[in-house]
């Protein structure tokens, strides 16, 4: 009998070709973080059920920038850097389930194949986009991580600009932001292959870091702004007043999660 294996598609009778590989999954990242409130219920509109909106700061938005290098066990990816490099730029939001508090992705692009794949064992909604931010560096005309700073952050899709960003660096700073500081609470849908038959997997489920390391977080100011697009809803989440913006650089793991619960989200 023939066997074919990998931990996702393709699967083969090597398993070589799989777009990525089992978990555990390793991080090392420069991230931009741009904090700001809008309407809480542009964000409610966000949330399936059972997801609530928190009860502090409802309308309170992440949108982070990061460029990350990233790898399986093996570390191999590192070495073929094609393999490992990637950069993204994602909203989060707060949401309550059962009383706790969550951060929740609500829209999501990336650069690279094998972080869609990822995204969608994880329950990200990854779509592809063009990310790109400043890169500090000791030497040369590029910022140090020091107060003064500026860097700069952009996302496109489908050729349109959806957000920029310039960030100048304060002071150091006790935390990078309360938005995305909290596990995460996903849900993963796949549609049913026959019509009419709605959702073939409809989980609710929660994530986090496995393990977490950083460096220094920075706060400082950030002139943002939002895009309309034809097929992008970014710009639903205006901005109404900003909160602070964050860079910081980290190392995360990740291994895993937990089922909340199934079949309950009434998505379509």
């Amino acid at each position: 009998m023939t066997s074919v294996r990998g931990y996702f598609h393709p699967k083969t009778a090597t398993g070589a070709s799989s777009l990525i590989p089992a978990p555990p999954w390793r991080y090392s990242g420069d991230l931009l973080t741009v904090e700001y409130r809008t309407d809480p219920a542009r964000v409610r509109e966000l949330l399936p059920e059972p997801l609530q909106l928190a009860d502090e700061d409802p309308g309170a938005v992440a949108l982070i920038w990061a460029d990350w290098q990233s790898c399986g066990t093996s570390g191999d990816e590192l070495l073929d850097p094609v393999r490992a490099q990637y950069k993204e730029a994602f909203a989060v939001v707060r949401c309550q389930y059962q009383g706790r508090t969550y951060t929740r992705c609500v829209h999501i692009w990336v650069d690279k194949d094998f972080a869609i794949a990822r995204g969608l064992h994880q329950g990200y909604p990854k779509k592809l986009g063009s990310i790109h931010q400043t890169r500090p560096h000791p030497y040369g005309p590029a910022p140090r991580i020091e107060a003064g700073a500026r860097f700069g952050a952009t996302l496109a899709a489908a050729d349109r600009r959806l957000a920029q960003a310039v960030v100048t660096l304060r002071e150091p700073s006790a935390t990078n932001g309360f938005v995305n500081a909290h596990p995460m609470a996903h849900h993963r849908w796949l549609p049913a292959i026959e019509k009419g038959k709605g959702l073939a997997l409809d989980e609710l489920i929660e994530s986090g870091a496995a393990s977490f390391e950083g460096g220094q977080a920075w706060v400082g100011d950030a002139d943002l702004e939002l895009f309309d697009a034809p097929t992008e809803e970014l710009a639903r989440l205006e901005i109404r007043e900003p909160i602070a913006a964050y860079y910081r650089q980290v190392g995360v793991v990740w291994d895993g999660g937990r089922l909340l619960e199934s079949g309950t989200s009434g998505a379509e």
